[in-house]
């Protein structure tokens, strides 16, 4: 079972999963002269502002990632790059230290998914690109067509899928990738295509984008991302990121509600972040969307395959990181190896496999953050070695590059958590918080 001159593949959502599997099909088409078409369905227009055009995401993208991209053809141009990033303030109720990027490759760049938030429309030009618009137009230069409508329906039709449109029309496909993410009603159509698909377990988060003005961002944020370890209940992850006049705020965890949220901005860690008597807008551009947080089951079959946040992807972090990886792995099989659920299983499963064991570890790293949260000591401790580290020109600073990398996902959870236990770590840990309880006894 295997792609020929002539074959065709569909592909639904044009988001970056879609439209990185449909640039790497076509370009590993291409380069074994093997001749086949294929289709993007997406209805949404990403150059659109709000809503309309976003496809929900904090839009933070880690440097090595634009390298990669880079080497496998996609150069992010530089007037997609809304923002860059070279440091990471970590605040706590009792303090707060910078943590600077642990070399000058691991910086981060803020994209915007869409044009940008609502409003963002009154600044003419607007002063950025979409990255989805970006990537979606460079799969159609490479040979992919654009079929901007909505799928209604998936079926088989002659043991090969179909997809039908709101129109009637219908297209009959050799191979079917899914690339429809979690927050619409395209995932139910392929659990209905019965190959033993189900859904990755996912939680809501909240993000929004707070207008400050360029001169207000740079004066309270400079060009650091701001975390919290508020002591929240069912609070998991907080921050604020600058992004040219915006910033973006970013909140995980348990049932996000307008409580949580009262706390979040009442805090004094996040006041001082804000300008001078700012209030969250009655009409400010936000979104809950849902976030891969478990595997999926069996996220492939004969002449179908799924890819993006509705398959494997990484726990929390650098979704676009792992769409960019099941891209290419799923391109790489049904262009070299076939698409038959065997071809699938041997090929393209192992790098699924490899996001979702590291997952794993990435929940210890989190249930350690959890521990930390209600002792103001335990915190105190960890801002002192992070801060003796950043000060000590001759550290390895495995603590610091923990952080950075848990925060921008531009590494393993396998190689964060060998960073953060190294004996090293634990040892100089240990003799910090000895050495603090004995000037708060002394005292």
């Amino acid at each position: 079972m295997e792609l020929g001159n002539h074959s065709r593949v569909g592909i639904v959502g044009g988001g970056p999963a879609g439209s990185m599997t449909a640039f790497f099909l076509m370009d590993l088409a291409k380069r074994i002269d093997l001749d086949i078409e294929c289709d993007i369905f997406e209805p949404r227009n990403f150059t659109l502002t709000g809503p309309p055009g976003c496809n929900m995401c904090g839009g933070v993208v880690s440097e090595s990632l634009v390298q990669k991209l880079a080497i496998s053809g996609i150069p992010i141009p530089s007037d997609l790059l809304v923002d860059t990033i070279d440091a990471y303030t970590l605040h706590s109720d009792q303090d707060h230290v910078r943590i600077g990027a642990v070399s000058e490759g691991a910086r981060i760049a803020c994209i915007f998914r869409g044009a940008g938030p609502r409003g963002a429309e009154a600044q003419k030009p607007i002063p950025w690109r979409s990255l989805d618009s970006y990537l979606l137009d460079l799969a159609q230069q490479g040979g992919a067509n654009l079929i901007a409508e909505r799928v209604k329906a998936i079926d088989w039709h002659d043991q090969r899928p179909r997809i039908t449109l709101g129109n009637g029309q219908s297209f009959t496909y050799d191979l079917l990738v899914g690339a429809v993410g979690l927050n619409g009603s395209g995932i139910s159509m392929f659990e209905k295509l019965q190959f033993g698909y189900k859904p990755p377990r996912y939680t809501k988060a909240y993000i929004a984008e707070l207008y400050f003005g360029s001169r207000e961002v740079e004066q309270r944020l400079g060009q650091s991302m701001h975390i919290f370890l508020l002591n929240i209940p069912r609070l998991k992850f907080l921050a604020l990121t600058p992004k040219g006049p915006y910033a973006t705020l970013v909140v995980l965890g348990e049932n996000i509600d307008q409580a949580m949220l009262e706390q979040i901005f009442q805090a004094p860690e996040m006041v001082r972040c804000l300008p001078p008597g700012w209030k969250v807008p009655v009409q400010t551009c936000l979104c809950q969307p849902r976030i891969h947080i478990g595997p999926p089951r069996q996220p492939y079959g004969d002449r179908i395959v799924l890819v993006g946040d509705c398959s494997s992807s990484r726990l929390y972090k650098d979704g676009i990181g792992a769409a960019f990886k099941l891209a290419k792995a799923c391109a790489y099989t049904a262009v070299v190896h076939g698409i038959s659920k065997s071809a699938f299983q041997r090929f393209f499963a192992p790098t699924c496999h490899e996001l979702d064991w590291d997952n794993r570890l990435g929940r210890i790293m989190f249930a350690m953050d959890s521990l930390l949260r209600p002792f103001p000591k335990l915190q105190a401790t960890l801002l002192d070695c992070v801060r003796r580290e950043q000060d000590d020109p001759n550290s390895p600073k495995r603590l610091s590059a923990a952080l950075w990398d848990t925060f921008t996902g531009s590494a393993s959870y396998r190689t964060i958590l060998a960073n953060a236990v190294h004996p090293s770590v634990i040892r100089d840990y240990l003799r910090t918080f000895a050495r603090m309880a004995c000037k708060m006894t002394t005292v």
